[in-house]
């Protein structure tokens, strides 16, 4: 009875035109994207070589289920779901187990018979998702599902042994070693709506209407942009921060004394990312590297990019006073 509820509201969803097309292929792709998970889940609860098999299969099993039902889930069911998702993580009960990865003869061996060719198939996704997003209506994320697909395709056309479960185990393979830092952009996405929804803006607003002076839009844009780099340090997320930095001291203190909404919008968004160089928060940049290339210095990756980060926070700050 609940299989027939939940399948009248999926087929609602993909037959409602109110909904545009590029939801629903989106839907399509979280759906896929969930599947996998919970293929991983179940992966790791019947491999017996990992120790803590029961903590990791429920860890991406109640994520596939969110990431697939997500949508049709009451509120309250998804809640439930990342909380029991959180429970094996914090008593680190979510392991990787047997790996189907590559020994370094066979990565040695594709590499001479493919060459440089290996890299068409990633380009291929970046290629998709800008023409979808320029020439289309669609989107650029359905540009990059679009865009896997035609790489998949070319990988089996590069050889004959990768077969769809290649493309499968290998996609559990990668949750695996990112581990549970996985689901952090997504809870820090929320977050941030939350913060706003929450009036997380007004405060920071009244708090640096005591230190900014009234009118000066140079000193608001500099307090706007460090306070972009700070708060994605906190979220992890430049996307999720903008919202409450915008409304806390962009809007008040800077666009409302004339400023370009263009140019501050844009650049206060790439200062945020400054703030995505410097923290561990930002785990599809700093911590999956480090997870993926097996370095020893778990913050390796960030001790390389917090110089830099900071040349750029500056310079994007003499361009929205330049600019503004």
């Amino acid at each position: 009875m609940l299989f027939k509820v939940n399948s009248i509201f999926t087929l609602a969803f993909f037959t409602d035109p109110d909904v545009t097309l590029g939801a629903k292929l989106l839907e399509v792709i979280l759906i896929v994207m969930g599947l996998i998970t919970i293929y991983n889940g179940i992966k790791n609860l019947l491999d017996k070589s990992n120790p803590a098999r029961i903590g990791t299969a429920v860890f991406w099993c109640a994520l596939g289920i969110v990431l697939a039902l997500g949508r049709w889930l009451p509120p309250i069911a998804s809640g439930i779901l990342v909380i029991i998702m959180t429970i094996p993580a914090i008593f680190k009960q979510v392991k990787m187990g047997k790996s189907n990865a590559p020994t370094p003869e066979e990565e040695k061996a594709n590499f001479d018979k493919i060459g440089m060719k290996i890299f068409i198939p990633a380009l291929t996704i970046g290629v998709s998702a800008i023409l979808f997003a320029l020439l289309t209506k669609l989107g650029a994320l359905v540009g990059i599902g679009f865009g896997i697909i035609l790489s998949i395709v070319l990988l089996m056309i590069y050889s004959r042994d990768n077969k769809p479960k290649v493309f499968l185990d290998d996609s559990a393979r990668l949750l695996s070693v990112v581990g549970p830092l996985s689901m952090l952009p997504m809870l820090l996405a929320s977050l941030g709506a939350v913060f706003t929804k929450s009036g997380v803006g007004e405060v920071i607003a009244e708090l640096v209407g005591k230190v900014v002076p009234e009118g000066n839009v140079n000193v608001g844009i500099i307090v706007f942009a460090i306070g972009m780099a700070l708060f994605t340090m906190i979220m992890g997320n430049a996307f999720a921060a903008i919202t409450v930095m915008t409304v806390g001291i962009g809007h008040p203190f800077v666009l409302a004394h004339g400023a370009d909404p263009v140019v501050i919008g844009m650049v206060a968004l790439t200062a945020g990312y400054c703030g995505t160089l410097c923290t561990p928060m930002a785990a599809n940049f700093n911590i999956v590297p480090v997870a993926m290339l097996d370095m020893k210095d778990r913050f390796g990756v960030i001790k390389n990019q917090y110089i830099p980060a900071i040349i750029l926070l500056i310079f994007q700050i003499i361009y929205m006073i330049i600019l503004k």
